[in-house]
């Protein structure tokens, strides 16, 4: 065999979101890309804001000596400090420069982190429904994803998440605003997962690490204020980037934040550095890193997305499609009439809307449409979606 088994294994259960994302570009060869409507991949589609495009300018006319050259695996300096000066003005902790370590993105961070942490077989809970992706950079360490339910709404059920816990857990990790509900976790919920995280790690006498996905952070609408994961659990690393904010995935820009009451934080701040270089990222983008630094408070009109979510939420409400409403990200994440997800997202296909199954999210009989378009992709789309829900009588259930 040419590849290894566990990639092998792996391809066979791929990403359902790149998954109908190809289908969709076959789609739109035989029809024409303004008439297929495509809601499969969170790819943001609002231009990144006046004062990035401002400050890159800046930059090309007048160039720094050296920046392009290689810096500290950590990222530089400059840029950590005015990174960790608006982290303690958030969190109204001593956040400081060696507290934060530049990435290639949220995915890029997420992976060097569970390099640092897990060793074999170490176990790390995730709430579903659940970005796939995270079972990939878990067991790309060795470790190994452990999935519990979360509420009907889609909130954290601490229940469930207690029952998760034993002698192998190492890591909780949520991510909120949430890919692929929308949902943003409360801060009760998150006061509570804090309280617990204290009693399971003096129970099992190790550290339990909780980690924090914020690559939506900025994205949250109807004035939801997002809770501070650091100020519930010493032992948080938030992981997040610029992907979504400033709408920059390509240019894959991000940052670790280790919590400054962290026990042992030297080390594992040298564990994270040391896994930045070895697993081959070396170090985030330098033209990114001097570009976002300044704009830490700066992002995209969230306003735009979230008047996508209201005539998407609204009209397939209306139609009969059962939603949980969300507060953040670019999601929605509707129930399918079926039991079969995949049978449904075909019955889409049909009328040329493309969405991506809940099974791909760890949620069977749900469906994910992502937003992240023109309104005008929304608007044409609407007509189908309402067919599809008159063929399953959903406004008479």
């Amino acid at each position: 065999m040419a590849i290894s088994e566990r990639v092998k294994n792996a391809l066979e259960g791929a990403s359902w979101v790149r998954r109908m994302f190809e289908q969709g570009e076959e789609l739109k060869k035989l029809y024409g890309e303004e008439n297929v409507y495509d809601f499969s991949l969170g790819n943001p589609n609002l231009e990144p804001p006046a004062s990035l495009k401002k400050a890159l300018k800046a930059l090309a006319d007048e160039p720094i000596a050296g920046m392009h050259r290689y810096m500290p695996n950590n990222g530089y300096v400059e840029t950590r400090k005015v990174i960790a000066q608006y982290l303690a003005e958030e969190s109204g902790l001593p956040f400081e420069e060696k507290h934060v370590v530049m990435t290639v993105g949220a995915a890029g961070g997420l992976n060097v982190i569970f390099k640092a942490l897990l060793d074999d077989g170490d176990e790390v809970i995730v709430p579903s429904p659940y970005f796939m992706e995270f079972k990939s950079y878990i067991e790309n360490s060795r470790g190994q994803i452990r999935l519990v339910e979360t509420n009907k709404d889609f909130s954290l059920n601490l229940k469930e998440i207690e029952k998760g816990f034993g002698e192998k857990t190492k890591v909780v990790l949520i991510n909120s605003p949430n890919n692929p509900t929308g949902v943003v976790y409360k801060r009760e919920a998150l006061e509570e997962l804090g309280t617990l995280l204290k009693k399971k790690s003096q129970e099992f006498k190790k550290t339990i690490y909780l980690i924090t996905d914020e690559a939506y952070r900025r994205i949250v609408f109807d004035q939801v204020k997002l809770p501070i994961a650091f100020q519930y659990y010493p032992h948080t690393i938030r992981v997040t980037s610029h992907s979504k904010d400033l709408s920059l995935p390509g240019e894959r820009i991000g940052y670790i934040a280790i919590n400054p009451s962290c026990e042992e934080i030297d080390e594992l701040i040298a564990a994270i550095v040391f896994a930045n270089r070895t697993l081959g990222f070396v170090n985030a983008p330098a033209l990114m890193q001097r570009l976002v630094a300044p704009l830490q408070r700066n992002s995209v009109n969230i306003r735009e997305y979230e008047e996508k979510r209201d005539l998407f939420y609204n009209s397939l409400s209306s139609y009969g499609y059962n939603i949980v409403k969300p507060e953040g990200a670019f999601y929605l994440f509707p129930k399918a009439p079926i039991e079969d997800d995949v049978a449904f997202v075909k019955e889409l296909q049909s009328k040329r809307i493309l969405t991506v199954p809940g099974r791909g999210f760890g949620k069977n009989g749900y469906f994910r449409i992502a937003y992240a378009v023109d309104m005008k992709t929304i608007e044409k789309s609407l007509p189908g979606f309402k067919e599809v829900a008159e063929k399953f009588a959903m406004g008479k259930r």
